[in-house]
């Protein structure tokens, strides 16, 4: 990540459309990965952590931890078995369902009756440099907020940290201030992509004035498609932020919406950087094409000078290569035949001549400033 010269590769899943199917259609991707479930049951005085890959792991849980509030979090969507028993647990649509599977929706917050839903998108960048845009759902239902990744990376272990470390609000202010923490923890992720994007901008910009080649143009295009890719996700996530601060749920209590509001200017400010580089690559596109038509054009203006200097002289030995007699075949002088043929010396005089020509050019040109900046 800390050089240009490597290339963002974006790494985005195929999208799967299947005309006709029947709305709440649970239909798992190809390259789906097993889940894994992790689950956090907590209260203000005890934390307890389990770990499993079925169903039951969730049921034994929740039932041994009834005065706890449980963040269910499963990171790998490979089983709709397991999607279809915890839409039946927890009483969830199908339709709801379907967008938790279908992993390209864009950032939303809905309601439905006795709990929310909400997606945001998960940008990063793995270790072989890919930008990865992923998708996050949550559902947030009474002492529960169960969240789905696509992925194993465990995306929100700073979330997981704040419980084990017991401090502040986290333990105590419900599953509706953990649905708020894990979408700020998303925000604060756009902002570290952004500061590595800023420092590749500022990189490119260097070697712009430095040492200009096409390869600028080149990263420049792959920043701003990157930055395309991030605006994508947090416009939407601006205004599904702005639905939960105004949602009347009891899910989102008074106090995680204060919290909420803090999100918000974040996301705000986000959209502001994002706006802003994508104006800076931009210009670095526009000033390198600018930098290449004038490096044309100082070309350009040289070879004119060239063509300038030497037309006169091609004019000149031209008229002398001719070759018209100055003299009949009986000795005779021709009227109006070139007189300069029996000149002494006319072969050097014409070379001197033809090198003070060049010579008043140039002092010409050089007097108008043509040989400024060449």
């Amino acid at each position: 990540m800390s050089s240009i010269n490597k290339r963002i590769r974006h790494k985005n899943h195929k999208r799967r459309v299947n005309v006709g199917a029947l709305p709440g259609s649970i239909i798992i991707p190809d390259d789906a990965l097993e889940p894994r479930i992790t689950i956090y049951s907590f209260n203000q005085n005890d934390l307890q952590k389990s770990h499993g890959k079925d169903m039951e792991t969730i049921t034994r849980q929740i039932a041994k931890c009834t005065d706890h509030t449980h963040w269910i979090k499963i990171n790998g969507l490979g089983d709709a078995q397991l999607i279809e028993d915890i839409g039946t647990f927890l009483g969830i649509n199908q339709l709801v369902l379907e967008d938790v599977v279908n992993t390209h929706q864009r950032p939303k917050f809905d309601e439905y009756e006795g709990y929310v839903f909400g997606t945001s998108r998960i940008i990063y960048f793995n270790k072989d440099n890919e930008l990865i845009n992923c998708q996050f759902s949550g559902i947030v239902k009474d002492n529960i907020v169960i969240s789905f990744e696509e992925s194993h990376v465990d995306y929100f272990e700073a979330v997981g940290t704040r419980l084990k470390a017991g401090k502040g609000i986290i333990r105590t202010a419900g599953p509706g201030y953990i649905f708020y923490a894990l979408t700020d923890t998303i925000l604060d992720n756009y902002f570290v992509i952004l500061s590595q994007l800023g420092d590749m901008i500022d990189a490119t910009e260097d070697k712009l004035y430095q040492s200009p080649d096409k390869s600028i143009m080149f990263d420049a295009q792959q920043l701003k498609r990157t930055l395309i890719t991030i605006r994508r996700a947090c416009w939407p996530e601006r205004d599904k932020i702005n639905d939960m601060i105004r949602s009347e749920s009891p899910e989102i209590n008074k106090d995680t919406k204060l919290f909420l509001r803090d999100a918000y200017d974040h996301c705000i400010q986000a959209m502001d950087m994002v706006e802003s580089y994508k104006e800076v690559t931009s210009s670095i596109i526009d000033l390198y094409l600018s930098m290449v038509s004038n490096r044309m054009n100082e070309i350009m203006k040289v070879l004119t000078i060239i063509s300038v200097i030497f037309i006169p002289l091609t004019f000149i030995a031209g008229i002398y290569g001719m070759n018209f007699s100055r003299q009949d075949g009986h000795g005779k002088l021709i009227k109006d035949n070139m007189p300069e043929l029996y000149v002494h010396h006319g072969y050097v005089y014409a070379l001197i001549g033809m090198f003070l020509i060049g010579l008043i050019q140039l002092f010409i040109f050089w007097r108008k400033g043509w040989f400024n900046k060449l």
